[in-house]
């Protein structure tokens, strides 16, 4: 179980903590907050190795840290809230990443509970996961920004093919009605 063994950390490295949490904030384009009692070490390693492959950060804190390291950044929205034990989800290329990964998991863990979620500087309740897990991933976004650029360019293109198109077929209408009227 996390959290069974407690260990005095030193001021220096209570400063390195909040220093690196403090970084990873100020990159991460959304924070996905959970009370992970009741997993073990060995489901938290799985997700893990997911968060690793999907560019999102996971970070255990104490939530004193917490307040300390997420002050100035977008995620200070966050700390009236943290209460309890938190498992901190930074999204760090993908804003819907983290909700993504933590739904899922959380399908299979109901121990595992999403405490609330955070994007530009807005603090969600943990019932808006859903909405932040459905938004699309960088890759669709940008396939979805070219068609709309693409469409008008192909359909120019279509409309000027069109009118050769046109004339072809005309000439062809009239050499055909000379043949039969000869």
């Amino acid at each position: 179980m996390l959290g069974a063994i407690i260990v005095a950390i030193q001021l220096e490295e209570k400063k390195a903590i909040v220093a690196e949490v403090s970084e990873i904030a100020a990159d991460a384009f959304s924070l996905v907050i959970a009370d992970s009692l009741g997993v073990t070490v060995s489901e938290i390693t799985g997700l893990r190795k997911t968060a690793r492959e999907n560019a999102v950060r996971l970070r255990v804190v104490k939530n004193s840290l917490a307040r300390r390291a997420l002050k100035g950044t977008d995620f200070e929205c966050v700390v009236d809230s943290l209460r309890g034990p938190s498992l901190f989800g930074f999204s760090m290329e993908d804003p819907g990443a983290a909700a993504r990964i933590f739904k899922d998991f959380a399908k299979e863990h109901e121990s595992f509970e999403v405490k609330g979620l955070a994007v530009s500087g807005q603090l969600l309740a943990a019932d808006q996961l859903d909405v932040l897990a459905a938004l699309p991933t960088r890759e669709v976004a940008l396939s979805k920004l070219m068609s709309v650029m693409i469409a008008p360019t192909t359909k120019l293109v279509l409309t000027l093919n069109g009118v050769p198109s046109k004339l072809v077929r005309l000439l062809t209408a009239i050499k055909e009605q000379k043949q039969i009227a000869a």
